[in-house]
């Protein structure tokens, strides 16, 4: 299947998903996960008509990004990899949307890099639903507290919340563990769900997926 056709099938998922769901239409955004891809892999999807991208690493994003965002209006990139701090100042020149904010050192470094250069970012907050020691994300119960001193303290504009469940375990306590988080810290957005689970994501009311083999195939 070609790159097109996989990127429409994808679409159309998300669609039928969300409708079944009673979801409105268009209500869930897909970001296409365009990691260890270079621009000419890129490039075609770009063509089709999507605009929000997803990249894991700092270095790799910024190797292809500013050449592709330079040929296209209204590309959004997504930070959905971990950052480390050195890297904030970089992170946040490149891309619109860091869903990877998951400890007070980070969120301190990127609201004082956003006043710095005058970008206004959004943000979400990882949380390790799973508690997997291996995996970035604050805990669950410190979700509340933190989210609160992002907005109150830093003044991040912090939009909602992100997670990655454990892989052996099916995800739906995990999506449906961060659905009521988000409740709870009056937030709407919800980034869930992967080329494997993103249908079970919606379900449980992901607002965007992070789609990425589905799309451009087996990396």
């Amino acid at each position: 299947m070609e790159i097109e056709a996989r990127l429409l099938d994808v679409s159309q998922r998300i669609e039928a998903v969300a409708e079944k769901a009673g979801r409105k239409a268009g209500s869930v955004s897909l970001v296409a996960v365009s990691k260890t891809f270079e621009g000419d892999a890129i490039q075609p999807v770009i063509d089709c008509g999507q605009r929000i991208f997803g990249e894991n690493r700092v270095q790799e994003a910024q190797g292809k990004w500013p050449a592709l965002k330079e040929k296209t209006a209204g590309i959004e990139l997504h930070l959905i990899g971990p950052l480390q701090s050195n890297k904030a100042a970089d992170a946040v020149a490149l891309f619109d949307v860091i869903e990877t904010v998951d400890r007070e050192k980070i969120a301190k470094a990127l609201a004082d890099e956003a006043k710095k250069q005058g970008r206004a970012l959004r943000f979400y907050v990882q949380v390790n639903t799973g508690l997997e020691p291996q995996k970035a994300g604050i805990d669950p119960r410190e979700t509340v507290a933190f989210v609160a001193m992002c907005r109150d303290e830093l003044a991040l504009n912090v939009e909602g919340l992100m997670c990655i469940p454990p892989a052996e375990e099916y995800p739906g306590p995990h999506f449906a563990l961060l659905a009521k988080l988000a409740k709870e810290c009056g937030l709407e957005k919800l980034s869930m769900g992967m080329s494997g689970d993103f249908e079970t994501a919606i379900e449980f009311g992901a607002t965007s997926v992070r789609v990425g083999s589905a799309i451009f195939g087996t990396r």
